[in-house]
């Protein structure tokens, strides 16, 4: 399978290590599923995949990552660190229930170790959210992770964070974000504070494909409307994690390379904000 370039593309996150700029989401995938998608997804060129511990689906990602790393498609002799592996905190419980819940997440994933591990939301209350972030810090230290970040969190829960002085800063915040739901003010916010936003449900899941300014655009650039929108997360310099069990699809919403979104276009595309949340929204949580 030809590899797409977009796929190859890093970013250096602020603690110095780099990402892919391109991720798989596997949110609701499970079981065989997972391994396969993940398979197809290695073979295009995805180095990075995102899982979480709500997402029950941990094993079946590090495992499809073991296999294809140990097997003849690995024409390219890559290796554990040239794959990039997320997980996430299920809940902001206690520094005790978060740093076992972590040493979890490393063993059932079997890699050896988490390239990023994020507090998957803000729930919880600022206590609680502190205390967990002090366990990540931990797990970085012990090299269980590589790098820490958060989920779902808002400019005040990020500022919040910022003002406790904490040992390591968020590299990363994943949130929603698509032309639908733009989120400038986080994203901003993150963008000032040397903080990646990845975008996660960067396809809308689906819910906006046939929308007039999306079909026609699509056309004008010869392409697929998921390809639009991943675009249009890759020139806003975020990391998009595009989502699909579909062999065509997860090739299709990666390839990238052959067209750039013109700054008219951009702007028109950043006006179809409607705070369209597709899932849940804890950026506002207390």
């Amino acid at each position: 399978m030809a590899q797409i370039s977009s796929l190859a593309t890093r970013v250096k996150l602020a603690n110095g290590i780099s990402t892919p700029k391109i991720h798989l989401g596997v949110y609701l995938v499970s079981g065989p599923d997972t391994v396969q998608t993940v398979r197809w997804a290695l073979e295009a060129g995805y180095r990075g995949f995102d899982s979480a511990q709500m997402y029950g689906n941990e094993q079946e990602v590090g495992s499809a990552i073991n296999s294809f790393l140990n097997s003849k498609a690995n024409t390219l002799g890559l290796k554990r660190e040239d794959i990039w592996f997320t997980s996430k905190l299920s809940s902001n419980t206690s520094y005790d229930a978060a740093r076992r819940s972590i040493k979890t997440s490393v063993k059932e994933c079997g890699l050896g170790y988490i390239d990023l591990f994020l507090l998957h939301s803000p729930y919880g209350g600022k206590a609680k959210r502190l205390e967990c972030w002090k366990a990540v810090e931990d797990a970085v230290e012990a090299g269980e992770v590589k790098s820490a970040g958060v989920s779902n969190f808002g400019v005040r829960h990020l500022q919040e964070l910022i003002d406790s002085k904490p040992r390591m800063l968020p590299v990363v915040n994943q949130i929603e974000v698509h032309p639908f739901n733009t989120r400038t003010k986080i994203t901003s916010f993150c963008q000032q504070n040397n903080i990646v936003v990845e975008a996660y449900a960067p396809l809308v899941r689906a819910l906006r494909m046939n929308h007039p300014t999306i079909v026609s655009l699509s056309k004008k650039y010869n392409t697929n409307p998921g390809a639009l929108l991943v675009r249009w997360s890759f020139q806003h310099d975020f990391v998009p994690l595009p989502k699909s069990v579909h062999k065509e699809r997860i090739v299709q919403n990666a390839n990238i390379d052959g067209f750039e979104i013109d700054a008219q276009d951009m702007k028109t595309l950043d006006g179809l904000d409607e705070y369209l949340v597709t899932d849940w929204d804890p950026v506002d949580a207390p």
